[in-house]
């Protein structure tokens, strides 16, 4: 027993174990004395480190388990309000935004161009503080991240990203949730994206590194990132010896590639360049031929709405395909978003809300919890550093798992 217990408590042992050295047992809250989230703006995910985004997937996970799956009631943002500022017309965002916070026990407030005017009959510093004063966190979906950056600025009360012509967060936030899912493991997966270079692929390589993910991009000439943001993705992968390749062509970007991601050639506000986008992304398509080159576990994201000449139906409704887990755990990942900036105590209520399931696996990401593991009629409390991870609910046998070389 004294040489189990040993085993089990000792950190050596659990980064380099080819066993599931834990099976099943009762954990608090990931320990992330570092990550302070209470109050703070989601603009970009360039403000936030690895940690801070681990733990943003953590607690989504576990709501997703808790509230889904053991049909718990937690009304969490009970007597709060959400400001929802839309400029621009959404499905996912909206519906995710409005069932999220109101299954928390919030009251969201929907504004659209018809009842708000950025910047036009009021400005945004005036904007800013009447909504500080009535509501205790603002989502805003706008054309310009000038325009959020302004509101964070300004407000008194955390500004979230809806969307904006350089950043989608949220949309990020939910890809990895549905990556960490599948593959049990983010670091190591390479990351394959062909389309534009737009807001999405921004968020993407503000983040990929941090966690361990390669990146290979394709865009068409003319079409790439921005090169201060590519100049910053490049210091982060040199920073955590990842690859960041660009490239106009499709293939090159695909081969070897887990997960290969596209989105809409034509963002809102583009309609006017459409036969010049359309020609200019000629060869684009992802398609099966596409995949021929990727690894022999691809799958495929698109945050949505999509159109069949992105992405052709083989591709688009196939086994491989996670598209619609992806678009549901927006709704996840955005409640915890939204959560993080309210809740007085910061998710101090986690651990008192019953137990979830952690598994501990050597080759899966990496995150250190305080763990209580329960022997007969005892229980043991220790902090574990583990270079693997699994999320609550989340089966013992991973579909895929990833050598930790670190």
């Amino acid at each position: 027993m004294l040489f189990n217990l040993r085993i089990l408590l000792n950190k050596s042992a659990l980064r380099h174990s080819h066993n599931c050295v834990v099976r099943n047992f009762r954990c608090g809250q990931p320990l992330q004395n570092k990550v302070q989230l209470k109050g703070r703006d989601l603009l970009t995910l360039k403000n936030f480190t690895g940690e801070e985004i681990k733990y943003i997937l953590w607690l989504s996970a576990d709501l997703k388990f808790r509230i889904k799956q053991k049909g718990e009631y937690l009304p969490l943002l009970q007597g709060k309000s959400l400001g929802m500022i839309f400029e621009k017309r959404s499905t996912r965002t909206r519906l995710s935004t409005e069932t999220g916070f109101a299954l928390l026990g919030g009251h969201p407030c929907f504004l659209t161009t018809q009842d708000i005017h950025l910047g036009v009959n009021e400005s945004l510093k005036d904007t800013a503080r009447v909504l500080s004063s009535m509501t205790d966190a603002v989502l805003a979906r706008v054309y310009k991240q000038s325009d959020l950056d302004i509101l964070a600025q300004e407000a008194s009360i955390p500004i979230i990203n809806g969307l904006s012509d350089l950043y989608h967060p949220i949309q990020i936030l939910a890809d990895y949730l549905t990556l960490q899912e599948h593959y049990g493991a983010l670091k190591g997966l390479t990351l394959s994206w062909i389309g534009d270079g737009n807001n999405i692929l921004h968020s993407i390589m503000m983040s990929a590194a941090k966690f361990g993910m390669h990146l290979q991009v394709a865009t068409p000439k003319g079409y790439e990132p921005d090169p201060s943001i590519t100049k910053l993705a490049e210091q982060y992968a040199k920073e955590n010896g990842t690859k960041l390749s660009l490239t106009n062509d499709p293939l090159e970007a695909a081969r070897g590639g887990n997960v290969l991601i596209t989105d809409t050639w034509i963002s809102m506000g583009q309609e006017e360049e459409k036969k010049k986008r359309l020609q200019a992304f000629q060869g684009y398509q992802v398609t099966m031929k596409t995949a021929e080159v990727a690894a022999s576990d691809w799958t495929f994201l698109h945050c949505l709405p999509r159109k069949p000449e992105e992405v052709d139906d083989e591709v688009f409704y196939s086994p491989q395909s996670l598209v619609f887990p992806e678009a549901e755990n927006r709704k996840w990942t955005i409640m915890v978003s939204k959560r993080w900036g309210l809740e007085d105590r910061q998710f101090s209520v986690w651990p008192q809300l019953g137990p979830s399931f952690l598994l501990v696996n050597n080759k899966h990401l990496g995150l250190s919890a305080y763990i209580i593991c329960s022997y007969g009629n005892y229980y043991f409390f220790f902090l574990a550093t583990c270079d693997t991870w699994k999320f609550p609910g989340q089966g013992s046998n991973p579909s895929h798992s990833y050598s930790n070389t670190s």
